[in-house]
């Protein structure tokens, strides 16, 4: 027979707006790669802040990469499009 149980998930997420500059600097945080950055990190500033939230960091970082990238590419292509593309007055 079948066993049938009922749970209740509740999940929370939040939404971030970042300027250019603060865009560029999470690219540049990430582009180290998560093992690199964690190993910096327990070395330098301990490993107590890290204990239960390293599977989070992984998270957040591949999340970052997936949003980042794209968003420079396309900040990118419009700057070089309005400083191609504008005409001469």
């Amino acid at each position: 027979m079948a066993k049938v149980t009922n749970r209740a998930i509740i999940s929370f997420s939040a939404v971030l707006t970042l300027e250019e500059e603060e865009i560029r600097a999470l690219d540049a945080l990430v582009g180290y790669g998560d093992d690199a950055f964690i190993e910096e990190f327990k070395e330098r500033l301990g490993k107590s802040y890290l204990r239960d939230h390293e599977n989070g960091l992984r998270s957040a970082f591949s999340a970052i990469r997936s949003q980042v990238l794209p968003a420079l590419s396309t900040i990118d292509e419009a700057r070089r499009r309005l400083s191609v593309d504008v005409p001469n007055s």
